[in-house]
């Protein structure tokens, strides 16, 4: 049965500017079917975007997708949609409310929907979907996924995506599996069929190929990271499984499997062949013993990690400030989730920003990467260790669900293959014959660090390693001159890495006398929101953070301006007291635009934060 609800207007006729929503229930496999359309997509060389929001029980929850295709590469989240896929029954009246007017609703028409949810500016379509799968396909199981697929299928009809396309995707998915490739290509032709026969198709909005894609991969940050740290040369990592960061190792294991494995060479050619690893990877008990045996790899020269998310920083922190204190280089990758305490573990935040900057009790400061997408999570990730080991200190990268866990168009990733590790003032036994004496702590160079040795060195390297009170000399002191000493060097060195951290991104537009400064995965919703503020009359300059310490560009794009809009998701509006913290501007000049409810910032939420803060109606 076809519902067609009469338009009070015209439907808009847009070529690859649309947004689709797919309401699903958790745990019915729907996901696979909502990353084919995205990859089909891409492969037209649209722009696109997936957000997958889904909840952190194992099934039975409602969950959506949100695929967003715009030629212009506006692919930030979208609030209302042009077509709702609405495959869960119990999110029906909210998932209809997100139609946009005259936009489309699909739904399982093998039961009849309610009259009193129908909309008169929505255009509802009916596929028997459940019917459909029943009658050609016989295990339950099946029944339920292949429905997933037809549902796709009657989509990739609807707004013209190529049939051809979504099958190659299927037939590489499933090349080992003739079965499942079989019923797949089966499932996905009878919803394809069903809206080609029943429905005006394609959509007045609907997809052209375009060539957008031909430089650009689609990938998640997670992916991207783990690549950056195999890349740097990381050999050791410990960690413990927290949701959104477990796939970092995951990734990292697999990688390092097929990339850090030595062939063992045998006399007898018809041995089985033997493999020596070329790394370590251990989970840990708990994130407390994988800090402490990244430190102790790092002490010992190795490059290594760990990769956790807000409630596992909060339990590293002891160990965070032994090391920054004692400088031993580490990497931290913190995937950003919703807080406090065990908070919403699949949702998407920004808390984390004040917690790194300072992790520790006492006095510390470290150095923060904010990766944008995953891009920058490859780029990123490599560059914290040269920057860890260099100013021997804790490095973190902040990067979040949203650019950890969907997947995102973005360059090509490249790599220098003349890169050379910057192993920072390692003094080998040639160095140590040299000099006289070695103490740890002296002898700082014009970025206040000091020069380490390694376990292995000649005895006259040697030295006494404490998280109590020291001296330059690496003595044990509680004498305050000498504790200040060292202490009071802690921090220079630490602004002495500003000019090394990722630049921000600056943007100057005429006529701008208000400026917008945001952080990491917010990017791409604050660049589409100030072009839909310019058309208000709101002209305003660009700035994006991408590292801490902060350099003076910062504090002077603050100053330069009658007023300016930190935009960040959290609630407590973290990156502007840290940019007021660190670099002294009021930071009543700053206006907050907050989003913290746990899903990814939409440019809308930008837009419309900023004229009610400047009263503009």
């Amino acid at each position: 049965m076809t519902i067609t609800a009469k338009s009070k207007s015209k439907v808009r006729n847009q070529v690859n500017d649309f947004a689709i929503k797919l309401a699903n229930v958790n745990g019915t496999g729907s996901s696979s079917a909502n990353g084919l359309l995205v990859q089909a997509i891409f492969r037209m060389g649209v722009p696109v975007s997936g957000k997958n929001l889904f909840p952190s029980n194992i099934q039975g929850l409602p969950t959506w997708y949100e695929i967003r295709a715009n030629a212009s590469g506006y692919t930030a989240r979208a609030l209302n949609y042009d077509l709702v896929v609405a495959m869960n029954s119990q999110t029906y009246t909210e998932d209809i409310a997100d139609v946009c007017p005259n936009g489309y609703l699909l739904y399982d028409s093998s039961w009849p929907l309610d009259p009193d949810l129908e909309r008169d500016d929505v255009n509802f379509l009916g596929v028997p979907l459940a019917a459909m799968c029943l009658e050609n396909f016989t295990k339950p199981r099946e029944r339920i996924l292949m429905k997933n697929v037809a549902y796709a299928g009657a989509v990739v009809a609807l707004v013209g995506i190529d049939l051809d396309v979504v099958a190659s995707l299927l037939s590489e998915t499933f090349a080992r599996n003739e079965a499942l490739r079989d019923s797949n290509q089966r499932a996905l032709r009878l919803g394809y069929d069903y809206a080609r026969e029943n429905f005006e198709c394609p959509l007045a909005f609907h997809l052209e190929p375009l060539h957008e894609n031909a430089d650009s991969i689609l990938i998640d940050g997670n992916t991207a990271t783990a690549l950056g740290c195999l890349y740097a040369g990381a050999t050791v990592a410990a960690w413990y499984p927290i949701t959104p960061a477990t796939a970092v190792m995951d990734n990292f294991t697999r990688l390092c499997a097929r990339y850090r494995r030595e062939t063992i060479e045998s006399d007898d050619p018809d041995a089985p062949a033997k493999y020596k690893n070329n790394y370590l990877i251990i989970q840990a008990e708990d994130e407390i013993a994988s800090i402490g045996m990244v430190l102790g790899a790092n002490w010992n020269g190795a490059r290594a990690f760990t990769s956790t998310s807000g409630p596992g920083i909060s339990l590293m922190g002891e160990l965070l400030g032994l090391a920054y204190y004692t400088e031993i280089p580490a990497v931290i990758i913190d995937v950003q989730r919703v807080g406090p305490s065990t908070g919403m573990p699949t949702r998407t935040q920004q808390g984390d920003i004040l917690t790194c900057a300072y992790a520790s009790h006492g006095d510390t400061k470290h150095i923060l990467l904010f990766p944008a997408n995953p891009f920058e999570c490859f780029e990123f990730a490599a560059q914290c260790f040269d920057l860890a080991e260099r100013f021997q200190t804790p490095v973190f990268m902040l990067s979040d669900l949203d650019i950890g866990m969907n997947d995102w168009v973005v360059p090509r990733l490249t790599w220098d293959d003349d890169y050379v590790p910057d192993r920072g003032r390692v003094l080998n036994d040639e160095n140590l014959a040299e000099i006289a004496e070695f103490f740890r702590y002296a002898d700082e160079d014009d970025q206040f660090v000091t020069p380490r040795t390694l376990p292995g060195s000649i005895s006259k390297g040697a030295y006494f390693i404490r998280g109590s009170g020291h001296d330059k000399y690496g003595h044990y002191t509680e004498i305050p001159d000498e504790y200040q000493e060292v202490i009071d060097r802690l921090k220079l060195k630490h602004a002495a890495a500003a000019p090394h951290v990722p630049a921000p991104i600056v943007e100057r537009r005429k006529g701008a006398k208000v400026g917008v400064i945001t952080v990491g995965s917010c990017d791409l919703a604050v660049r589409e929101a100030l072009e839909e503020l310019e058309t208000q009359g709101v002209v305003a300059d660009f700035l994006r953070v991408r590292g801490f310490p902060f350099v003076d560009e910062v504090r002077r794009f603050v100053e330069e301006h009658e007023r300016c809009f930190v935009v960040e998701q959290n609630r407590d509006a973290q990156l502007r007291s840290l940019i007021s913290i660190e670099t002294g501007v009021a930071i009543e000049k700053m206006n907050p635009v907050l989003a913290y409810g746990g899903f990814p910032l939409s440019a809308q939420q930008v837009v419309d934060s900023v004229l009610t803060q400047m009263e503009i109606p």
